[in-house]
């Protein structure tokens, strides 16, 4: 069997566009996409994505290798994947800024250490709402579901269609308020409490000038955010739930699906 240099390059382009998407949503997934995690797996994992995907692909037409139409196409593909896996980012983000406004408002703030994912100093309640939201999503199995809206978009926005990337990322501009927005119902509770906790103290000091409302206040203060903590677990699965849902609905109406 002879197989010729055109054959070869025409094989290759069948394989690429797919690859350019799946790969651009991989290095932006969470969990997948941080620095923790190999870039040789994930390019590998990548590969082996797209030799499933593609058999079960609609035909297209084949695009000419080496070209300004396969570059610009390369790049399109490669932006849309990784517009498609910031979504899960921005998810987890949430209980992250949640978890710093309860931080700073309690004085916890001051226990912070190094995120070896973004590589910045973090508040240490930040880094424990991540890995929990982390787990969750590993266990809700957000990771393969999210891969199968990725799969599933090559059926609604075919590779050799227009797909208006603009309006993705306004999609997610519009979204990022949910964000903050879901961060501040989570803390809202906390806020409001250790409001009343710093009232209290304004009372007691205007009563006892000469309590030293510092040595006193500060460790009540971190205590209470604790015990805020503690008590708002119970209602950090259903937040999580919610957003999740969220994150897929976006998902869903960037790629023009119904879920």
């Amino acid at each position: 069997m002879l197989i010729n240099a055109e054959q070869i390059l025409s094989l290759v382009a069948i394989y690429l566009l797919p690859f350019a998407r799946l790969s651009g949503f991989l290095m932006t997934l969470s969990v997948i996409g941080s620095r923790n995690f190999s870039a040789r797996f994930r390019l590998l994992f990548a590969l082996a994505l797209t030799f499933v995907v593609v058999p079960m692909l609609p035909a297209t037409e084949p695009v000419t290798l080496f070209t300004a139409q396969s570059y610009i196409l390369i790049t399109e593909q490669t932006l849309i994947g990784m517009v498609l896996g910031f979504v899960s980012r921005l998810m987890l983000e949430t209980f992250v800024i949640g978890a710093q406004i309860i931080a700073m408002q309690s004085g916890l703030g001051f226990a912070s250490l190094v995120d070896p994912a973004n590589g910045a100093s973090v508040p240490a309640l930040g880094q424990f709402f991540l890995l929990m939201t982390t787990l969750l999503f590993l266990s809700f199995d957000g990771h393969t579901m999210m891969i199968r809206l990725v799969v599933e978009s090559f059926h609604s926005w075919p590779i050799d269609n227009q797909l208006p990337i603009w309006t993705m990322f306004w999609q997610i501009v519009i979204w990022t308020k949910w964000i903050f927005a879901t961060g501040l119902l989570m803390s809202l509770v906390s806020i409001a409490s250790l409001l009343i906790v710093n009232l209290s103290f304004g009372v007691m000091t205007r009563a006892a000038p000469q309590i030293n409302i510092f040595a006193v206040g500060f460790p009540l203060t971190m205590l209470s955010g604790l015990i805020l903590v503690w008590l708002s677990l119970g209602y950090f699965l259903p937040h999580f739930e919610s957003q999740l849902s969220l994150a897929k609905s976006l998902m869903c109406s960037m790629v023009g699906m119904e879920c």
